[in-house]
């Protein structure tokens, strides 16, 4: 079986960034704890866990909190949950990814201005809540092209558009399309990340070119879903497993050539199981 192994699988920098902190203030003795997962990978919490790491579900779990390390994940949070961790006199370290944390203060700055913010992205996604909390004005989400096409508010200056970094890119520009079509003086400001574009892009390419394709990534892994999304567009046999333990072999019996991607919080060593059992 010939396999194909994205060059842009796993871990995106600010990924690897944000766990490595998390390792580095294990090795302080300090108690430490994360304001969500700090990725959206099972192993890799489970493993924290294992080490003493507590992870925070709720800001309301945060206020509990009297002593230790507040790590900010790489998903970034909203203004006010500084404010909170300053108010309790807790230490944090900020590992919020900087192309998320550069999205922040865009949206502080244009809202500042006047400017009505419009985030193209799941409102339910921990990026896109940190996000919406640096508007000083109501924040606005959209998510599909129905709900661009609904998209009717009052807006006094002009409409600033941002993205989830992980968004679909084409997707993006089916969005803003409608959008602009719209009574709006707007700014479009494209804030995927290039390494998502790269991802995204790489994993279109390989869809195309072999029979199966396996995605692999967390299930709620944004970014891992949308590249499933595009996979599944391109091959028909499209595969979004966790680990290995995931994967039906039986299913690439017959398959002569198969790609892998994987999400931007998917560790190296599960990327490699799956390749070798691939290859084998």
């Amino acid at each position: 079986m010939e396999v194909k192994l994205a060059k842009s699988a796993g871990f995106c920098f600010g990924v690897k960034r944000a766990v490595d902190t998390v390792y580095e203030q294990v090795e302080t003795g300090k108690k430490i704890y994360t304001l969500g997962p700090i990725i959206h990978n099972e192993e890799v919490v489970k493993d924290l866990e294992e080490k003493g790491v507590q992870v925070l579900e709720t800001e309301q779990d945060l206020t509990k909190v009297k002593d230790g390390t507040i790590i900010i994940r790489s998903h970034g949070v909203a203004k006010h949950v500084y404010e909170s961790i300053k108010q309790q006199k807790l230490e944090y370290v900020d590992a919020t990814c900087p192309f998320v944390r550069k999205i922040h203060k865009i949206v502080e700055e244009e809202s500042s201005k006047g400017n009505t913010i419009l985030i193209i992205g799941n409102e339910n996604h921990p990026e896109v809540v940190g996000i919406r909390g640096w508007s000083q004005s109501e924040a606005y989400v959209i998510n599909t092209l129905e709900e661009a096409e609904k998209f009717d508010v009052s807006v006094e200056k002009k409409l600033c558009i941002v993205s989830q970094t992980t968004f679909n890119y084409n997707k993006f520009q089916e969005l803003v399309e409608i959008i602009s079509k719209k009574r709006y003086d707007i700014i479009v400001l494209n804030t995927i990340c290039n390494a998502t574009e790269e991802r995204q892009q790489e994993a279109r390419k390989i869809a195309k070119d072999v029979e199966a394709m396996i995605v692999i990534g967390g299930k709620h892994s944004s970014n891992t879903q949308k590249l499933f999304e595009i996979c599944k567009k391109e091959c028909e046999n499209t595969y979004y497993i966790q680990t290995l333990v995931d994967l039906d072999f039986d299913r690439l019996k017959t398959v002569g050539s198969v790609g892998i991607t994987a999400g931007a919080s998917t560790p190296k060593n599960i990327i490699e199981e799956v390749q070798c059992k691939c290859q084998n």
